[in-house]
């Protein structure tokens, strides 16, 4: 006989609210990814907002100082760096095809490939300019970003009231202890590989300035960024290095290839314990993953957002999944 199959009401219900829900958080992701990196920016500027609070300066003055700051800092930062890294790219993509030739490798490259390969290269200036512009052009939201930021940190030291408002006293320092965690981890991670890039650019632009090797700038910038890649990334950011040293000489070529393995001796057994301590490390493996997944599921802003909510789903899972029962 056909067996007959029952579906509750409260199934029925259950399942259009689910559905409703995810049809709801598809539509308002700009504002979900908004606040998740408000709330990353907030673990970032946290610590400073929290010094300077110390010092008897008002919790909205402090904030209100560390923006402008950082904003100083970066308007700078951009100012002196931006003309001349897109003037030695564009010199770097005009230049390659005589660094491939003076080492032979341009009768291993099809002319058609190497036509394509170029073109794309030469836009690469372009693209990071235009990039730049994009990301400070969507005013409203930049602006509602700085804002959630803001008020973050702006109730940042009264957060446990806020939440047993909403929630109770009880439920409040379980949600507050949560996030506690989430800022110690996602603050000390994003901190670190902040100062690990800057450190680890400004050795390779030192190493190049001092070798003598054309596009230095680029190349630091290059070999910075690709820093939070694990064991790829320093691989890939010393090639073009060692190619343009190559074409010098090639004792310059093995000086590149000496500077990129000292850097990286010094950020794997220096850098690395000195500014992560404080901050709990996520695998490798992990990372790579993440940053594949984020990369082909949002582009570059999959790539910036995929390890902080690698962390921040670790967190999570450890404080409700993997409780130990006493």
């Amino acid at each position: 006989m056909p067996r007959k199959i029952e579906v509750s009401h409260k199934t029925i219900i259950f399942t259009v609210l689910f559905l409703l829900s995810l049809w709801f958080l598809y539509h308002v992701r700009d504002i979900i990814l908004e606040i998740f990196v408000a709330l990353l920016i907030m673990t970032i500027l946290n610590p400073l907002v929290t010094g300077l609070s110390k010092l008897r300066i008002p919790r909205g003055i402090s904030v209100l100082v560390t923006y402008l700051v950082v904003f100083f800092i970066l308007g700078v930062a951009l100012a002196g760096v931006l003309p001349t890294l897109v003037e030695q790219t564009s010199s770097f993509v005009n230049n390659l095809p005589s660094y491939l030739f003076s080492l032979g490798l341009d009768r291993f490259i099809n002319d058609q490939i190497a036509a394509q390969f170029l073109g794309q290269l030469s836009t690469i200036p372009t693209q990071v300019v235009k990039f730049s512009f994009s990301l400070f052009s969507n005013i409203l939201g930049v602006v509602s970003v700085l804002m959630f930021a803001f008020y973050l940190l702006l109730i940042r030291d009264k957060l446990d009231d806020q939440l047993s408002f909403f929630f109770g006293a009880d439920k409040s320092k379980e949600i507050g202890k949560v996030i506690d965690l989430l800022e110690v981890r996602l603050g000390g991670w994003a901190r670190g590989e902040l100062a690990l890039m800057v450190l680890v650019g400004s050795l390779n632009y030192l190493g190049l300035f001092l070798l003598g090797i054309p596009f230095a700038l680029p190349l630091a910038i290059l070999a910075g960024l690709l820093e939070i890649v694990p064991y790829i990334g320093p691989v890939i950011a010393a090639i073009p290095s060692v190619i343009i040293g190559l074409s010098i000489s090639p004792v310059m070529g093995l000086a590149a290839a000496a500077l990129a393995f000292l850097v990286q001796q010094l950020e794997n057994y220096v850098f690395v314990p000195k500014v992560m301590e404080k901050s709990v490390g996520v695998s490798p493996i992990i990372v790579l993953l993440a940053l594949a997944i984020g990369l082909k599921l949002a582009g570059i802003v999959g790539v910036m957002i995929s390890v902080p909510l690698v962390i921040m789903l670790q967190v999570l899972a450890k404080e409700y999944l993997f409780v130990e029962k006493s």
